[in-house]
């Protein structure tokens, strides 16, 4: 039998930052070394180092690429739609399919937020502003007279409920994503009052 070929570049990195994510939401950011997760996608601790300068690099990238993904496709789900309604399914249909695909993700976010080095946690707050005011735009539009922060709140509420998958995930996933689009959509389409 002949031996797999390694992962491209690309490909290398990925494997490690998913890796790095299972891991992560496992034992904590500060529980796993970096020659555990190099061991884990089959290449040796220095070896890491030719993809990341460090464990922090690894964490920063995981957060940047995964808000920089989730303003992308929002944005382009946004731009495909005909009307504020569609656009609010559009967004809401792109976050429970990532939330649900990326359940590792949201618990490293929600517990290693602190360990994330300053320029690369300004960088992912940035983005994730975007992304709130992407969403917050379209209830506004939906609902004329909304005021803007309280559509702010009410995209960080839709998140809140969509990434309760890796501790409400007691559905399938297909039955899942509907419960989580259903109560989401719900709560948005919702009359709101302006405040």
């Amino acid at each position: 039998m002949t031996a797999e070929p390694p992962p491209a570049a690309g490909g290398r990195r990925e494997q490690i930052l998913e890796t790095a994510a299972t891991l992560f939401a496992k034992r904590g950011f500060h529980g796993v070394s970096v020659a555990e997760i190099g061991a884990a996608c089959g290449i040796s601790g220095p070896g890491l180092y030719k993809h990341f300068a460090s464990k922090d690099a690894v964490l920063a990238e995981m957060f940047v690429t995964i808000s920089e993904e989730l303003l992308t496709v929002g944005r382009a789900r946004v731009a495909d739609a005909d009307s504020p309604r569609t656009a609010l399914e559009a967004l809401v249909a792109w976050h429970v399919d990532f939330a649900l695909g990326h359940r590792a993700l949201i618990v490293v976010q929600d517990r290693d937020w602190e360990s994330l080095p300053p320029p690369a946690r300004e960088q992912v707050r940035s983005l994730q502003r975007e992304y709130v005011d992407l969403w917050a735009t379209q209830l506004c539009l939906l609902h004329p007279g909304l005021d803007r922060e309280r559509a702010r709140a009410g995209a960080h509420a839709a998140f809140g409920l969509i990434n309760s998958t890796p501790h409400s995930g007691l559905l399938p996933d297909p039955d899942m994503a509907d419960l989580l689009t259903t109560m989401a959509l719900a709560a948005l389409t919702a009359s709101h009052p302006s405040g």
